[in-house]
């Protein structure tokens, strides 16, 4: 089996590396947490790796907006860099405040603003996969965590009609298995088009805003109580890994 090698970009804020981390590696991938400064002054590669992720976390403090101080470190130190990676048989992801950092360099389309009601949100959200990417292949429906102030998603319409026919529209907010427990709407932030997740580069490129490093084992879910009774009584085993971990597989999958 080959095993990926994955560069999960790290510094000034960014917070969720060493979960993000555990994902790929679970999932049977070569993982190193690097700083950005590291990159900038080359004594890392970007190029050595097969795929690049972007983790959560509240980088340069968002004192800037979102991402977008992040997004001017890399476009300034990496962008020739970045822009060769993407362009070859490659993947990467940036998750909630790394989705920030992507729309704010360019790598996938449109942009993240302030909550509906202007508020930081902490709380479980219900997804269907409406795209195609090597990330969410074989996906039809998950349930992950969202944390975020900035998350609702923006497009012209002349963008969202791009992602329409790209299947770049890679999820959207549902009421689904969790929402159910919860007197919440389904779309927690204003998101046009409840969309959560657009990916770019025929889906090797994934921006997502929930967090699958979150949700990645079977008691991360909220409601794994009462789906551990339901299984101990029809007699079957309790799996380990909750639904965020598919994407991780996947990622690895895709070099195998």
């Amino acid at each position: 089996m080959i095993k990926p090698r994955v560069i999960i970009l790290s510094g000034y804020g960014l917070n969720c590396e060493e979960e993000t981390a555990l994902g790929f590696k679970l999932a049977g991938s070569v993982v190193q947490i690097v700083h950005i400064n590291d990159l900038a002054e080359g004594i890392k590669k970007l190029g050595n790796y097969e795929i690049m992720a972007i983790p959560g976390g509240f980088s340069y403090g968002d004192d800037t907006g979102s991402g977008k101080a992040y997004a001017n470190k890399l476009n300034n130190n990496l962008k020739d860099e970045i822009n060769e990676f993407v362009s070859k048989d490659k993947l990467a992801i940036g998750i909630c405040n790394g989705f920030q950092i992507l729309t704010q360099t360019g790598l996938v389309p449109g942009a993240l603003t302030v909550n509906d009601g202007a508020r930081y949100l902490d709380r479980w959200v219900d997804l269907e996969i409406t795209g195609e990417s090597p990330w969410t292949r074989g996906i039809k429906k998950l349930s992950l965590p969202i944390a975020h102030g900035e998350g609702k998603y923006f497009a012209q319409k002349k963008v969202l009609s791009g992602l329409n026919k790209s299947l770049g529209l890679a999820a959207r907010y549902i009421k689904g298995e969790i929402c159910q427990y919860q007197n919440l709407p389904a779309n927690p932030n204003g998101s046009i088009m409840d969309i959560a997740a657009v990916s770019a580069y025929n889906g090797r490129v994934l921006g997502i805003m929930p967090h699958p490093e979150r949700g990645m084992f079977f008691h991360h879910l909220p409601n794994w109580p009462l789906k551990k009774e339901k299984l101990i009584r029809e007699g079957k085993p309790l799996p380990e890994y909750g639904p965020g971990f598919q994407i991780f597989k996947n990622a690895v999958r895709y070099f195998n």
